[in-house]
């Protein structure tokens, strides 16, 4: 049930406590019944019990004997007074379950990455059997119907992942931002909104949901909105190389609304008074004003490409294509 802590060796250190991982139950005397007919019922509820350093948390069993649901924390004290531990449960029904859930996703994921798509979808959905609320199995599948363009399928999975909030959490940053890009890529603009509003909700001070938010907003021709998400980002990190290139690009198009451009100004200049001394280099100074996108058409300047920067075309002609990519790169990071 328990971690014992490393041998001992050379000069002594402080004892460390094990860490706690396994199955726990729980017991509720529950009345059933009226009157006469009134008689005590014992309901066992059994938990999945972590402890990562000093915090411990519980999550309950599903019917098919893995952790699915919310989370909460609990003290030791409660743990040892009111938790029983339930090692042969564990070794005999629950780890066993759990591992055939995670090969199922993993074998999800290997065959998405190798463009299997129906192959990938067989296993996400045996995942999703054990465990309907799974992130990676739900991000998974959802993913494989975006890059099958099956936006029907991939409507049922987005509203199952907006409304879990596990799905929001850092160690799922990678897959969650994979699956806001392809919302906005398959031009379901509203739920890509919804889904990054989502995201804010939970993470508001992240200057890269920020800025993803306005390239969500850019593409529906929000652009009050746009520039107020990119200068929310700016704010949070005054030298946010992807915000400033974004920016540097709707000036450029003469894209920031009249009422917008004192904001823009002040949160340009707080980004130079934030940078250090630029290189020694000439192309240095140019800095993210002398960005722009590469072979991007007027309306479709979203390319999923690294920023490269360029110089600036002359203000009496038009803005020629550049050699550089795209600067509007969808991050968490």
């Amino acid at each position: 049930m328990s971690q014992p802590t490393a041998p001992q060796t050379g000069a002594p250190r402080p004892q460390q406590q094990p860490e706690v991982r396994g199955v726990f139950s729980t017991q509720e005397i529950r009345k059933v019944g009226t009157g006469t007919t009134t008689r005590k019922t014992v309901q066992k509820t059994f938990w999945f019990v972590e402890q990562h350093g000093s915090e411990i948390e519980c999550q309950p069993l599903n019917t098919n004997y893995v952790p699915s649901g919310p989370k909460r924390k609990i003290s030791m004290e409660d743990l040892i007074n009111k938790f029983s531990p339930e090692p042969e449960f564990y070794m005999n029904s629950v780890y066993p379950k759990m591992q055939e859930l995670q090969y199922s996703v993993r074998q999800g994921d290997r065959y998405r990455e190798s463009g299997e798509t129906f192959a990938a979808e067989y296993e996400y959905s045996r995942a999703l059997k054990v465990d309907e609320d799974n992130v990676r199995a739900n991000f998974g599948i959802g993913l494989t119907y975006l890059e099958r363009g099956d936006a029907s399928k991939a409507q049922d999975i987005f509203e199952r992942l907006v409304k879990l909030d596990a799905a929001f959490e850092p160690q799922h940053k990678h897959l969650f931002n994979e699956f806001g890009i392809n919302l906005r890529k398959n031009k379901m603009l509203a739920e890509s909104r919804e889904y990054y509003a989502r995201a804010l909700q939970l993470s508001p001070k992240d200057e890269n949901l920020n800025m993803n938010m306005a390239r969500v907003l850019l593409e529906s021709k929000d652009m009050d909105g746009c520039v107020d998400y990119l200068l929310e980002a700016l704010r949070l990190a005054p030298r946010h190389e992807q915000s400033l290139k974004f920016m540097s690009w709707l000036i450029q198009k003469n894209l920031i609304p009249s009422g917008k451009m004192e904001d823009v100004k002040q949160a340009i200049a707080a980004s130079k008074a934030a940078a250090p001394a630029p290189a020694a280099s000439p192309a240095a100074n140019e800095g993210v004003a002398a960005v722009t996108p590469a072979g991007a058409q007027e309306d479709d300047p979203l390319i999923e490409d690294a920023p490269v920067a360029a110089p600036v075309a002359p203000a009496s002609a038009p803005a020629a294509p550049s050699a550089s990519p795209d600067p509007f790169v969808d991050t968490t990071a």
